[in-house]
């Protein structure tokens, strides 16, 4: 069984540097960060259990964080840490999407209670989904529990690989224009380098096509990428 895989955003290092040995001493795989534009990419990047989100983070604040997390990804469990302990701070971390809220100071035994409450919550939630189950080929994506299997063998993929896969395989069969692509799996607003997808279809490519002998990422030159059944 896999280790339950948690991301802590706090800038604080005393305090994250104690929550993260609590944690590994409780059996957790954890990654620690300390400002919100990186727990950001990592939050959106990478696939986690839980993410422990302090608010009062520099460069990105923790209610931003969460609101960008949450228009991604409405499933990962989040805890917002805070000083803060109006009323009026608790409600709107939790109208923001938040799973929970705990002030700071706070006993670890009671941070550890808390996560785990989040994690088994959560784990009842997703066991009462009914999978979506979406194929080309051998290549199969049970869209419920983000996993990605090539003849029966388990693909670990980046969130990013992963929403981009998603859509070509929503898609397939179709040619879908490097435009296309970009507005569908990085957004409207993104401005960043435009070869962005080409580079993604590469690492798609080396984790589902290389190791095996039919590929069924297809390059249209000078228009896109099309998914599509292996030839027989």
């Amino acid at each position: 069984m896999s280790q339950t895989r948690i991301l802590i955003i706090e800038d604080e290092e005393k305090i994250s540097r104690v929550i993260q040995l609590e944690l590994e001493y409780e059996g957790y795989s954890v990654v620690r960060v300390h400002d919100g534009a990186s727990g950001l990419s990592y939050g959106l990047e990478k696939e986690w259990d839980l993410i422990l989100l302090d608010i009062m983070i520099p460069k990105l604040n923790g209610m931003e964080v969460l609101r960008r997390i949450r228009s991604k990804d409405s499933l990962t469990p989040i805890i917002l840490l805070s000083a803060r302990d109006s009323i009026v701070d608790k409600v709107s971390g939790l109208d923001q999407g938040a799973n929970d809220y705990i002030t700071k100071p706070f006993q670890i035994e009671e941070l550890l209670a808390r996560i785990r409450t989040c994690l088994r919550t959560n784990q009842v939630r997703n066991s009462n989904v009914t999978s979506t189950i979406l194929q080309v080929g051998d290549l199969v994506v049970n869209e419920d529990l983000r996993k990605v299997n090539r003849d029966s063998k388990e693909i670990e993929l980046t969130k990013r690989e992963y929403d981009l896969l998603l859509y070509l395989l929503k898609n397939k069969n179709q040619v879908l224009e490097r435009e296309q692509l970009l507005e569908a799996v990085w957004g409207f607003h993104f401005e960043g380098e435009t070869n962005v997808v080409d580079v993604y279809i590469r690492y798609l490519r080396k984790k589902i096509d290389d190791s095996f002998s039919s590929p069924l990422i297809h390059t249209v030159r000078g228009v896109g990428y099309c998914l599509k059944e292996p030839s027989s």
